[in-house]
């Protein structure tokens, strides 16, 4: 229970910091790397159920961090990401971590793009090995140390 309380707390904590940085990169390149992300999280163990998708796509929708965008040209770009990691998984990948990693010359909003990884990972209270990896994988793309963020 410690385990869980700490992780709630954190993504507390990082929510209202990501909120701020957010708020920061109100442009295109980083709204399509934020759903990237957000997709390859929902799609880490390899495949997105509809549920999963469903959740995801929702999150986003009401998500504070998130708000400076408009909900409706987010979901449309994640369901883009969804669907390209949903009918060719690695070539879906490479296309999202691609998009994840043009923000490598910003590492502020880099940063912020993991944060928002990690926080939708935490969100249903499981953040996973695959998500984790996912995270991982991003944070490789943008030349930022995952172990910066305890990954």
């Amino acid at each position: 229970m410690a385990l869980w309380d700490q992780l709630k707390a954190r993504v507390a904590t990082m929510t209202t910091q990501t909120k701020t940085q957010v708020s920061k990169f109100q442009n295109k390149e980083f709204a399509n790397a934020s759903m990237a992300m957000c997709a390859l999280i929902a799609a880490a163990d390899g495949s997105i159920d509809a549920s999963e998708r469903a959740k995801t796509a929702a999150f986003i929708g009401s998500n504070d961090v998130l708000s400076v965008f408009q909900p409706a040209m987010l979901q449309e770009r994640f369901e883009w990401y969804a669907s390209k990691l949903e009918s060719n998984f690695d070539f879906g990948k490479l296309e999202a971590i691609a998009t994840i990693g043009k923000l490598k010359s910003k590492p502020d909003a880099g940063r912020a793009v993991i944060n928002v990884g990690i926080i939708i990972g935490g969100a249903d209270g499981d953040f996973d090995k695959n998500e984790q990896q996912a995270v991982r994988e991003a944070c490789n793309a943008l030349g930022i140390p995952p172990a910066e963020f305890d990954l």
